[in-house]
């Protein structure tokens, strides 16, 4: 079993790609297309010929190389064909970086390192079932907003343009994370563009009876499962039960084509009740956070 770190531009594409495509732990944010949208730089981690692969994405601050969880990017971590022993690419990880901050995917199951892996969850609902099953599961106050959404005259509008949730997510939620840069959301400007030129993306935006935007989504597909990447609500226009509407109306077009609707999950409780209020499950994943640097410099990745 053989580790090796190979650059970016050294990276086998066609093997890398396939390799993601067919593991067990497959997902949309692993492909090389949308690393190289998302992250300053990567490189990654191949087991033998490509058996195995571990995207790395990486920043440099002050002359030292370190992992960060690019934003746009939900889960990222070993993707393999057969199951294998995680924890040695952990153990190639920690011997080459010494600042890593990075979430894994749902599958992996790692047990060296205890001290450097945080539990996180997110939630799934399963959609192998017919949508007035799925409805009859919602919690009351997800069925009175819908009720709010009928009263207020809601209207869905499929394939509205990326800068109209764009702009709606940096009115509010992104004035509340100072953290996402004006680069993070070109970059996702671009992605959305991709992804939907590529045929595995596509937005959702809901509309009042005044024609204003009130909520949007952005949803990934692969394979089996939907995916939501991002959405906003218009904050202070929220008793119209818009946030509900928009969801329900993603459950109602893919329950049939699709077994899994990803909510993207949050560890955060308030988030996390919400999706669960759909019918959703709570599953678990680990979060890499391990700060090895010389105390002088541990202060700069606080």
């Amino acid at each position: 079993m053989l580790i090796k770190y190979i650059h970016r531009e050294h990276l086998d594409e066609d093997k890398y790609n396939d390799c993601v495509e067919n593991s067990l732990q497959s997902n949309s944010y692993a492909f090389s297309w949308y690393l190289d949208i998302v992250c300053d730089n990567w490189d990654v981690l191949v087991l033998d010929d490509y058996e195995a692969v571990m995207p790395i994405p990486w920043r440099k601050k002050y002359g030292i190389k370190y992992v960060y969880p690019p934003f746009w990017v939900l889960q990222l971590g070993v993707y393999s064909n057969e199951a294998i022993d995680e924890n040695k690419f952990l153990k190639h990880l920690f011997s080459i970086f010494k600042f890593v901050e990075l979430r894994m995917n749902t599958h992996n199951n790692f047990e060296l390192y205890p001290e450097f892996l945080q539990l996180k969850q997110c939630q799934k609902l399963v959609l192998n079932s017919t949508y007035s099953s799925i409805l009859s599961k919602y919690r009351k106050d997800r069925k009175k907003d819908l009720q709010k959404a009928v009263t207020a005259d809601l209207i869905e509008k499929w394939n509205d343009h990326p800068s109209n949730l764009i702009q709606l997510f940096k009115n509010n939620i992104g004035k509340r994370t100072p953290s996402i840069k004006e680069n993070d959301y070109q970059n996702l400007e671009k992605l959305i563009a991709i992804c939907i030129q590529k045929k595995v993306g596509e937005i959702l935006a809901v509309y009042n009876k005044k024609n204003k935007l009130v909520a949007s989504v952005f949803l990934l597909k692969h394979k089996n499962s939907i995916t939501k990447l991002i959405s906003s609500t218009h904050l202070k226009d929220r008793k119209n039960g818009a946030n509900t509407f928009l969801i329900d109306r993603v459950i109602f077009k893919y329950h049939k084509d699709f077994s899994v609707f990803n909510f993207g999950g949050s560890s955060i409780k308030s988030v996390a009740s919400f999706s669960k209020s759909f019918g959703a499950e709570t599953e678990k994943y680990h979060q890499l956070k391990m700060n090895k640097l010389p105390k002088v410099l541990q202060l700069f990745k606080k």
